[in-house]
């Protein structure tokens, strides 16, 4: 059985039928060309009439449905907005201009789908020597074009953010009810509370995972040292938070539109144990986007202040896409607030590498339901392309990304629910070996510790793995091509870690793309040519 789709391949161009796209990504990527439909997953598999199975542990933990990844939840064409006001380039600094403008689509009152204006640039070279704020649901910024012939925002000055999409304020909660499961397994789209009478469906609650001793010393996170002192992890009181919409109810039982990515077992997490509430997020934005852009920075090998050319807190529904961005660094930067947000064909080119030890990130991604769709770094320019940080729940996916050095490496901390998907990282830079790591850091950074679990690499070319299982927890490199490296944590006493779960290496599996294979089953074929991608073929 096989399953042919006319993915992407390069920046724009489809390209009919998986065995192709393989062949000329491979070559791309340095590495050999490997027939597509040789192997199928025992974790993720079509059965006899089509249809995408899952195999489970023995506890019921499976490779969780991704597909809610994305702005709207996944499968939803990225919206064209009218534009309100248009600016054209001075020659001058162009920064109030554009913020008046901003301003000025901010005060007026939103269509019916939530939308209040895009603010034009006309072609040209636009001078900006401070950041831009969008602050206001129903706004967008849209260029003329990500071309050389398009708009062109050219960063002055002293090192700054560029733009600056942001709510504010936090989440309320009301009250809490317990989690009642003994167990909940990760991939779950429901689970038994003590007392369901005070949710209705649609209810946007937050699933509370506490953080204990007991399983911070279950993670061996408990004995973490640099420089002779202790150093916390994820410190024991805390919380790690899932941000859910209820989509039925029966009894005590409550359903979820997307899967949770973490499992909770009773036996680490009580007391407290896991619990639910309603929430209200009065400050969060929507329908906030960035577009047709073309974003210069100076070229710098400075590692502080930065030239940023984004950063995104608590917006839901917002999207990044045709963007060409140059010499930036830290170049997105995404808070733990964010949902249901699309970073979609963007290219990032450094002409200059970076000289500190400490790299920046291009694509730091923290949040909830987040799609970051043909999306590349290149230039060598020695700095981590894709990243997640601290107590992220996904799920989190990079589809068809592109860097020429290193690749997807969660920096820190404990995300889960992570999906690496038909990527392409030689990760040429010498003696670097991080294509894909999901990983115990150990005692980097101040105790960075586990960084990943219930994580995926799925049908990946790239020169190196290190792809580890976390205690209690699974990490899945499928249909991968690369080198597997066994490692100890750094700042540990040498111990090799145990290796995570590597099948079909190699040899690509099918489905080609987990993502839109799942995707297309949850919301049919519509759905792919939605994110610009045609319907797939048996």
């Amino acid at each position: 059985m096989t399953t042919c789709l006319p993915y992407r391949c390069g920046s724009s161009a489809r390209v009919r039928g998986l065995t192709i796209m393989l062949a000329c990504c491979a070559l791309v990527a340095g590495f050999p060309a490997a027939s597509f439909g040789q192997a199928t997953s025992s974790w993720v598999y079509y059965d006899s009439h089509g249809k995408l199975r899952y195999g489970t542990d023995a506890a019921g933990n499976r490779i969780i449905d991704y597909s809610w990844a994305g702005y709207r939840g996944g499968g939803v064409a990225l919206p064209r907005v009218p534009a309100r006001v248009t600016v054209n380039p001075s020659g001058g600094d162009d920064t109030a201009a554009i913020q008046s403008a901003i301003d000025t689509v901010s005060a007026l009152q939103p269509d019916r789908r939530g939308f209040r204006g895009a603010v034009l640039l006309s072609p040209g070279s636009f001078n900006v020597s401070a950041t831009l704020h969008i602050t206001t649901s129903g706004v967008v910024l849209a260029g003329s074009g990500s071309g050389t012939n398009g708009s062109i925002l050219t960063m002055t000055g002293s090192p700054f953010a560029l733009l600056a999409v942001s709510g504010s304020g936090s989440y309320t909660r009301g009250t809490s009810v317990s989690i009642t499961d003994n167990f909940v397994p990760s991939g779950a789209r429901s689970f038994s509370v003590s007392d369901a009478s005070g949710f209705n469906v649609g209810d946007r609650i937050l699933i509370s995972r506490p953080v204990t001793a007991a399983w911070v010393s279950f993670m061996g996170m408990d004995k973490l040292v640099r420089n002779g002192l202790p150093q916390t992890w994820i410190a024991p009181g805390s919380e790690i938070l899932t941000d859910r919409t209820i989509t039925a109810i029966n009894g005590s039982q409550i359903f979820i539109d997307a899967p949770v990515t973490d499992s909770f077992d009773s036996q680490f997490l009580s007391p407290p144990g896991g619990s639910i509430a309603t929430y209200t997020f009065a400050g969060r934005i929507s329908q906030v986007g960035i577009e047709h852009l073309r974003i210069v920075a100076p070229a710098t090998t400075v590692t502080s202040p930065l030239y940023q050319a984004a950063t995104l807190s608590s917006v839901q529904n917002g999207w990044l896409r045709d963007l060409n961005i140059q010499d930036t660094e830290n170049t997105f930067q995404l808070s733990n607030t964010n949902k249901q947000i699309t970073l979609d064909s963007i290219s990032v080119v450094h002409t200059v590498a970076q000289t500190n030890s400490a790299a920046p990130a291009d694509f730091a991604l923290s949040g909830t339901q987040i799609l970051v769709n043909n999306c590349s770094v290149t230039g060598h320019g020695n700095t981590w392309p894709f990243v997640t940080q601290a107590q992220v729940t996904g799920p989190v996916v990079v589809l068809e990304a592109f860097a020429d050095d290193r690749g997807f490496a969660p920096h820190q901390r404990w995300a889960t629910g992570l999906l690496c998907d038909l990527c392409r990282f030689p990760s040429s830079f010498a003696g670097d070996k991080t294509g894909i790591a999901y990983s115990n850091r150990g005692n980097f950074g101040s105790g960075q510790g586990w960084d990943a679990g219930w994580s995926v690499a799925w049908n990946v070319a790239t020169t190196d793995f290190l792809i580890q299982a976390p205690p209690g927890t699974h990490n899945w490199c499928i249909g991968c091509t690369g080198t597997v490296l066994s490692e100890a944590a750094p700042g540990s006493d040498g111990t090799i870690l145990p290796n995570g779960i590597y099948e079909s290496l190699g040899t690509p599996v099918t489905p080609g793309s987990l993502y839109l294979a799942q995707l297309k089953q949850r919301l049919g074929t519509r759905a792919l040519r939605n994110i610009g991608y045609a319907d797939t073929e048996r």
